[in-house]
């Protein structure tokens, strides 16, 4: 989002992004400040003052009926909210965002809303706009709202309350992002006559996150394996792959001193910083494991460069690309892939030279990767490394982001004046 934001800027746009207070962001998932760094100053950023009343701890700010009853109480407050936008968690921030959106509007009229998902509560403000003052708008919905890219299924029906949404917000939309190939022919077959403006956007990497790898040899033991993202995945997809660890631990001899890191966010809200993954994480230190929690945008290219190969575990299949697989990708070493064979990243990763293939959460076969991973940090040096890094340079984040706003742009510029026009 904050690459899409400095790609409209440099398109000629005039950019103001509206999101929720800091405050809000902390009492979520946290902040990260280095993030702030790289957005263009001409960009204007505009605070509303929502945020999830059910990730609040201090139990002096219960209203009653939730300290008499936690369970009852969400279940509740979830109902609510999808009385206003069929989204348990967000739909009840619907009338503040419409209203923010319509003020912002009357103060410096809009051309154009581009709104990211998740929440979906978000195509609302778009949708107000639309409505009223004929505002044109782009859907970019990266993962999809009708996909579950986990389960790799459709995810609700078309008579569905968020059916009737999604296609009558996609109807009027004037483009839709998504993240991947698999992604966009789904809403291509639901919705074929919308088949032109579904376009791949890919989430791709920033160069300032990738390691310089020009004057690294071969690594030596003791090796130290990463894993960094979100623990997303389940307790016992990340069983699977530390049993498969210690196994390679045990079988592997350049495995054998070995440590594996894990590092990121291990929850939203209370279970920040711990959780029953960051304790089963635990449970594994004597076979080299170390949780050390999140990493500062800043400092992602530093910590890659301490690392010898890396984990990618990853939820879902054909739909799901992940993030991190970019990054990945473009840091120049081994990758471990623990993520089913039909997915998005392998695709990404095809071809490149220190991948190790997909296995799926088989324990034998992602030993039989980690000890492949370390046979290739022992023997790649820098030309290997590069070669690597050669291969994931089509994602870079800039680049794909810089064509998604041409594109947008050109879209516009074909489209029929409405509400005065548009002002790039």
């Amino acid at each position: 989002m904050r690459e899409t934001a400095n790609q409209m800027c440099a398109a000629g746009w005039d950019v103001t992004v509206v999101t929720i207070a800091r405050e809000s962001w902390e009492l979520e998932s946290g902040i990260d400040p280095s993030l702030l760094d790289g957005v263009d100053p001409r960009v204007r950023i505009v605070e509303l003052p929502l945020r999830r009343a059910d990730l609040e701890t201090d139990i002096r700010r219960f209203p009653e009926a939730r300290a008499a009853d936690p369970v009852g109480w969400v279940k509740k407050w979830r109902a609510r909210n999808q009385e206003s936008f069929p989204e348990p968690v967000f739909g009840g921030w619907r009338p503040a965002l419409e209203r923010a959106v319509l003020a912002l509007h009357r103060a410096r009229p809009v051309d154009l809303t581009l709104v990211t998902c998740t929440p979906y509560v978000t195509l609302s403000a778009a949708w107000t706009l639309w409505q009223q003052h004929r505002v044109p708008y782009a859907v970019d919905f990266r993962d999809g709202w009708s996909v579950d890219v986990v389960r790799s299924r459709t995810a609700f029906g078309p008579d569905s309350p968020e059916g009737r949404w999604e296609r009558k917000v996609l109807d009027e939309a004037l483009s839709l992002w998504v993240v991947n190939d698999p992604i966009a022919e789904h809403y291509r077959t639901r919705y074929p006559h919308l088949a032109d403006r579904v376009t791949v956007v890919r989430n791709g990497y920033d160069a300032d996150s990738t390691p310089d790898v020009t004057g690294r040899g071969a690594a030596k033991a003791p090796l130290t394996f990463g894993y960094l993202g979100m623990l997303s995945s389940t307790a016992g997809e990340w069983r699977a792959l530390l049993d498969a660890w210690r196994l390679a631990r045990s079988t592997e001899p350049l495995l054998a001193d070995a440590r594996f890191e894990v590092r990121g966010h291990s929850g939203f809200g209370a279970d920040r910083g711990g959780g029953p993954k960051v304790e089963l994480l635990r449970r594994y230190e004597d076979a080299g494991v170390h949780f050390g929690g999140p990493v500062h945008k800043a400092e992602v290219a530093g910590v890659y460069a301490r690392w010898d190969a890396l984990v990618l575990l990853v939820l879902g299949g054909r739909y799901m690309t992940s993030g991190k697989v970019y990054e990945y990708a473009a840091a120049g070493l081994p990758i471990v892939s623990a993520h089913a064979v039909d997915h998005d990243a392998s695709r990404v990763l095809a071809g490149h030279p220190l991948w190790t293939g997909a296995c799926g959460l088989d324990r034998d076969g992602l030993a039989a990767a980690f000890a492949h991973a370390a046979r290739l940090a022992v023997a790649s040096g820098p030309a290997e490394r590069l070669a690597a890094q050669a291969h994931a340079r089509r994602y870079a984040r800039s680049a794909l982001l810089a064509a998604g706003a041409r594109d947008l742009t050109a879209r516009m510029d074909r489209t029929p004046l409405l509400a005065g026009g548009h002002t790039p």
